[in-house]
């Protein structure tokens, strides 16, 4: 029997979904799981509905609910972070402080002033689950799934002294849109991906060994659908040459060229699809989807609305690297990991995402070597805003975190450096609730480095 602690387990729908992928996996079937969150409605809600799927499985999992941390980490094997930090009252001044100063954000989490904030409040839990880990689960993986992905994984590796990975699914969800666009069943069509979290590029495509990169604008432009909903991509791939793993608006906001000019950001997106580009469209996409947690509650605890089956399992890279650690099966993914000459033109020691192979040794990341330059070019500009980011986060340094947003690629395009010191300045005030190292607490973190190395080795 293993034991997984998932903290921020309130989220109804990713929390059963990795639960249940996990059970999919045989030799995990007895797995102790222990949800932790802050919200004790929205955590007796999921343990219940992830008890009935158990029972209705018929496996020996078990699930221990807890309010506290600690508890939950405690004897962990594995430590999933799926936190949300300030939830969505925090994530509206995200989206509405630097919409007052024409900085508009579509999803606003990775990048950006939202970006930059976000990992400012989100950093110092990350750190607390990593000092809880060191104490009473010395050994377990922090598998990090918790966004601003890049800023968060590293300065867990700087100041959390744990191993750590981070784990996103935008390289399987383009992976399948390259497909359908090839008009070729997904199975076939390979890849390698690499870059930063949600800069992430289509480097290598092919089929039966035939390299495919040469027709995936063509493709992209004929089909019906994605022509028209993935506009920026398909314009970045028209100009660098490669696909991008993120999703359209999300893209749209991590380069100075799509979204400065209100009138001209319509042009762009599609917004009879998800959420390619509206403004604040996450925020409006999270909210609904909170609403309709409750609404979809009852219905799963009376067989109303159908659940997932034992075996229906995701493309979620967390299920498959417990299960290589624990049984030894190869599995190749792309994962967030330290780039220790990895990319060879982005610096080293920023946040990378690269293939990954993982047995029961560990994970092993690839070799990639160098990005096709103008991909490198658009990678180093966000690595420059994550480092400043991430330094000022574990050091308080508030004239850092403007110097941060400065530079970020989208906000230099529409602000000039007054603005942006008074729009800081006005989510430092907003935002104080939730940032100890800037609200007159004075929170800071030492660098403690990561065990073996930082090399990700779990021998049994």
């Amino acid at each position: 029997m293993i034991r997984i602690a998932v903290i921020g387990a309130g989220s109804l729908t990713f929390t059963r979904r990795l639960m249940m992928d996990i059970l999919a996996v045989p030799e995990l079937r007895d797995t102790e799981f222990r949800f932790m969150d802050i919200n004790p409605t929205y955590l007796e809600m999921v343990t219940n509905v992830c008890r009935k799927m158990i029972a209705d499985s018929d496996v020996p999992a078990t699930i221990v609910p807890t309010l506290n941390q600690r508890e939950a980490i405690a004897g962990a094997d594995y430590v999933f972070c799926l936190v949300r930090v300030g939830g969505l009252e925090a994530f509206r001044y995200d989206i509405e402080i630097p919409l007052k100063y024409g900085v508009d954000q579509c999803v606003g989490d990775t990048l950006g002033p939202g970006g930059v904030f976000y990992a400012l409040r989100s950093i110092p839990v990350l750190l607390d689950i990593a000092k809880d880990m060191r104490e009473v689960a010395p050994g377990a993986l922090l598998l990090n799934y918790a966004n601003p992905m890049a800023m968060n994984t590293w300065a867990v590796r700087r100041a959390g002294g744990v191993p750590v990975v981070g784990l996103c699914h935008g390289v399987q969800g383009g992976h399948w849109q390259i497909a359908q666009a090839l008009g070729l069943p997904q199975e076939e069509v390979d890849y390698i991906c690499a870059g930063i979290n949600h800069q992430t590029w289509y480097i290598q495509v092919t089929h039966k060994g035939k390299d495919m990169t040469p027709y995936l604008l063509e493709a992209f432009e004929k089909h019906p659908h994605f022509s028209q909903t993935e506009k920026v991509r398909i314009d970045v791939l028209r100009r660098f040459g490669y696909y991008s793993t993120e999703s359209n608006g999300h893209l749209s906001e991590y380069v100075p060229w799509y979204r400065k000019r209100p009138a001209e950001i319509k042009d762009w997106i599609s917004l009879d699809s998800w959420i390619n580009g509206e403004t604040g469209g996450y925020l409006r996409e999270t909210t609904e989807k909170r609403n309709e947690y409750e609404t979809l509650y009852p219905k799963y605890m009376s067989g109303e609305v159908d659940m997932i089956h034992l075996g229906d399992r995701s493309s979620e890279h967390g299920s498959y690297i417990i299960e290589s650690l624990e049984t030894g099966r190869v599995y190749r993914g792309h994962f967030n990991v330290a780039n220790t000459g990895l990319i060879t033109n982005l610096p080293d020691g920023c946040t990378v995402e690269v293939p990954c192979y993982v047995d029961g040794n560990g994970i092993s990341p690839a070799w990639v070597g160098a990005l096709p330059m103008a991909c490198a070019a658009t990678c180093r500009a966000s690595i420059s805003v994550q480092e400043m980011a991430v330094e000022a986060a574990l050091t308080g340094n508030r004239e850092l975190v403007k110097l941060a947003v400065l530079h970020d690629p989208l906000t230099g395009a529409v602000c000039n450096p007054p603005e942006v010191w008074a729009m800081c300045d006005e989510m430092f005030d907003a935002l104080a609730p939730w940032l100890p190292q800037f609200n007159g607490e004075g929170r800071t973190w030492p660098d403690i480095p990561q065990p073996n190395g930082g090399i990700l080795r779990f021998p049994k």
